[in-house]
């Protein structure tokens, strides 16, 4: 595992990662999917956008993931939902992160089946550490 330091340097423009990970961001506003998808890109990795927890839940059906960025107001499912019947569907992955603007919402993400807490809007540091610290 790098050093904090090591973790966080980035060359033109794409992080030292050995290997692009398999991410699934659920997010269901356009800015933030942009915004966050770019930072992945820079970080080394390619994601999946799913608009809502139906879309996350279809996207877990067709292929696997090493991480779930989850935001928790979606329309249709939210992402606490969803995350419920991920933990009974697939009880040994993926990891789940929970992103969102309600940091008040910390205990019950983790509490529900969350792995980590990021609070927007996310830095690209905390983005790589939440990374790091969750996948294998």
């Amino acid at each position: 595992m790098m050093s904090k330091t090591e973790s966080c340097k980035v060359f033109e423009g794409r992080a030292q990662h050995k290997d692009s990970l398999s991410i699934l961001l659920a997010e269901d506003d356009p800015t933030n999917q942009k915004i966050t998808t770019r930072m992945l890109r820079k970080l080394g990795h390619n994601a999946d956008i799913a608009g809502n927890g139906n879309e996350v839940l279809t996207a877990l059906e067709s292929r696997s993931y090493d991480l779930v960025l989850m935001d928790i107001q979606m329309p249709e499912m939210d992402g606490l939902q969803a995350t419920r019947i991920i933990r009974k569907r697939w009880p040994r992955g993926p990891r789940i992160v929970f992103v969102t603007a309600c940091t008040n919402y910390r205990e019950t993400c983790i509490k529900e089946g969350g792995d980590g807490f990021l609070a927007k809007p996310i830095s690209m540091m905390q983005l790589q550490a939440a990374i790091e610290h969750n996948v294998d």
